[in-house]
């Protein structure tokens, strides 16, 4: 059962990463890499690792990805043209 589970960690691992290394949407990229971060804290667990588990979940997936949804919102923000730039 443990082989199983290490297994299938690693193989949803490998498709996470091509999925977001690939993915044309950058929300969708970004939601992967922190569904990624979180995974790989699940694998560090599984390696007994309980520290740098929590530090990949805290850092590597937490505040990594707020501040990548952030730059995405204000990338958006840009983007739009003003009410000025319309006329």
């Amino acid at each position: 059962m443990s082989l199983a589970l290490d297994a299938a960690l690693i193989a949803t691992l490998l498709w996470i990463a091509g999925a977001s290394l690939t993915s044309r949407d950058l929300f969708r990229a970004v939601v992967l890499f922190v569904v990624f971060g979180l995974l790989l804290s699940l694998a560090w667990a599984r390696l007994h690792a309980p520290d740098v588990a929590l530090a990949e979940a805290a850092i590597g997936a937490g505040l990594t990805g707020a501040l990548m949804l952030d730059s995405i919102g204000r990338l958006r923000r840009k983007r739009r043209p003003s009410a000025a730039e319309k006329r």
